[in-house]
């Protein structure tokens, strides 16, 4: 009688008969999750280190935010973050090497990615909304959500890249209208801004936040890097979200929020 080893086992295996070193990221990071499913495991990945270029704006890539297209193209992404990075495919590997989100993509992350691939790319359900959460509980969930996702571009000191990712340290732009903060993190950005009399051209992805994501890690940057230690709470981001973005590059003058 033969017996038929789950999917995920299998990939393992195969992992596991390349080299040595290579184990399941589950295990490598202590997870008793269960195999990796996209919406826990792998969404947070790809929005800290591949939404740059893999993101709903993007015109010639695959939008990797959006369950159905990195599930299309789920073989594709395991060649790249791990073939071409080990040296056994022969396209260039992702993210583009020595980039700031390939610097700051771990092994464990790979390995995540690709164990998520081999184990049939499951989507899975989006961990549930907590309770409310007192101000230092949703700093340390923001920090932890700042760490995995925008530090890559914005550093782990929050202070950017000169001329290429605006400091978050000390922001004029932050720190005088929390309604803008939470605007541009729910619907992204794409032009010229100024930040502490300082311009930049760039882009940011428009990422599937949840209110209470955005409340967690805006709470963290404005709690930190000498920032006006502002609360943002989900029921603001609530209200903004059903808003019109911000008409690009304008400089509307600062308003209160209706919860302060």
């Amino acid at each position: 009688m033969k017996t038929q080893l789950p999917a995920f086992l299998v990939g393992v295996m195969v992992l596991g008969a390349a080299g040595p070193s290579l184990r399941p990221a589950a295990a490598e990071s202590g997870s008793t999750n269960g195999p990796p499913t996209y919406l826990r495991d792998v969404l947070p990945i790809i929005m800290g280190k591949c939404s740059r270029c893999h993101n709903d704006q993007a015109r010639f890539v695959f939008n990797w935010l959006d369950y159905q297209s990195a599930f299309g193209d789920r073989r594709e992404i395991k060649r790249r973050v791990w073939d071409s990075w080990k040296g056994t495919y022969f396209k260039e590997s992702m993210p583009i090497a020595n980039s700031p989100e390939s610097l700051t993509l771990t092994e464990p992350e790979r390995l995540t990615i690709v164990n998520w691939v081999l184990g049939g790319a499951p989507r899975g359900v989006a961990p549930p909304p907590g309770a409310p959460k007192t101000k230092a509980e949703k700093t340390e969930l923001g920090r932890k959500l700042f760490s995995s996702i925008c530090a890559a571009c914005h550093q782990p000191t929050g202070q950017g890249l000169p001329n290429v990712f605006p400091p978050l340290a000390g922001s004029d732009f932050l720190n005088s209208d929390k309604n803008r903060a939470i605007k541009l993190v729910l619907n992204g950005r794409q032009g010229e801004l100024v930040v502490n009399g300082m311009k930049y051209n760039n882009s940011m992805p428009k990422f599937p936040f949840s209110d209470d994501d955005i409340a967690n890690v805006l709470t963290f940057v404005y709690s930190s890097f000498g920032n006006a230690g502002l609360e943002v709470r989900p029921e603001e981001v609530k209200l903004l979200r059903s808003e019109p973005p911000d008409v690009e590059g304008a400089r509307a003058a600062p308003q209160a929020s209706a919860y302060e």
